[in-house]
């Protein structure tokens, strides 16, 4: 999706997922000279970038008059401390995106004013490869051609979906935001199992890192419904029916990732208060 703007672009928060939507704006067409960058001390890769396209870095927040969006993306425990620095550049009027997590969108609205156009969004880490996928919730201040401009630099990352009620955030946070961890985890458990079936520990992590990531692509490549993939890989009665029966009994994985994934939305719920 090509990324046009009209005015500035300030990113606060030039870090590992600040640096990756960077790049991905930059690949996807957006002029550097209408972006500036704010952090006391981005990792090199990101700083090499900045130089390399001319992006403006810690500009004094006096010289951007035209602020057409500010994206946040610092960790949740030093907003408080950053945000106000750079609050000035809300005179413009700017859209506020926000991919901290945690922060809601009253909190961004205590800062830019209750007037403001605030998004609130969960992003996944493997938006770092441009394979992410983030939830977006706009509170009704957000004009239409916000909520597109929002999606396009959303898209630089990966895919990006809309939900309309922000208290649902919580639970996206829950399936796809701590959701890459589960999926590690579950490579860990595949591993393990495979040495104790005889396996050199090695290989067992092997087989279970490309079985999972190529599940994944294949998955995403076909379109076809997760349980149409998982069916066509069973044979009756062979070894995959076998697990199975084990995994999809009464006491296996649906009812463990239930309780997974309402522990991690009452705790999103917790943080955001």
């Amino acid at each position: 999706m090509t990324i046009s703007l009209k005015g500035t672009l300030v990113l606060v928060g030039a870090g590992k997922m600040g640096g990756a939507m960077l790049e991905g704006w930059l690949k996807g067409g957006a002029d550097p000279k209408k972006i500036a960058a704010f952090d006391p001390g981005p990792p090199e890769e990101v700083k090499a970038l900045l130089d390399r396209h001319g992006v403006r870095l810690n500009p004094p927040v006096s010289s951007i008059t035209d602020a057409e969006v500010v994206l946040v993306a610092v960790k949740p425990q030093v907003m408080e401390e950053v945000l106000p620095d750079v609050v000035p550049v809300g005179r413009s009027k700017p859209l506020i995106l926000s991919v901290v997590a945690g922060k809601t969108i009253a909190t961004f609205q205590k800062f830019f004013g209750g007037d403001a156009a605030v998004i609130r969004t969960i992003p996944n880490t493997p938006a770092a490869v441009g394979r992410g996928i983030t939830a977006m919730a706009a509170n009704p201040n957000v004009k239409p051609a916000q909520l597109e401009l929002a999606r396009a630099l959303l898209s630089s990352i990966g895919e990006v979906v809309t939900v309309d009620d922000e208290a649902m955030i919580d639970a996206v946070t829950a399936v796809s935001g701590s959701g890459p961890a589960y999926v590690f985890y579950l490579t860990e458990c595949l591993a393990s199992a495979g040495e104790k079936m005889g396996l050199p520990s090695d290989l067992a992590m092997q087989l279970a890192r490309a079985t999972v990531a190529g599940s994944g692509e294949l998955m995403r490549v076909s379109g076809q419904p997760a349980a149409t993939l998982r069916q066509n890989v069973t044979s009756p009665k062979g070894t995959t029916y076998a697990a199975l029966q084990i995994l999809m009994a009464e006491n296996g994985m649906q009812p463990l990732f239930d309780k997974a994934i309402e522990a991690a939305t009452l705790r999103a719920r917790e943080l955001a208060k």
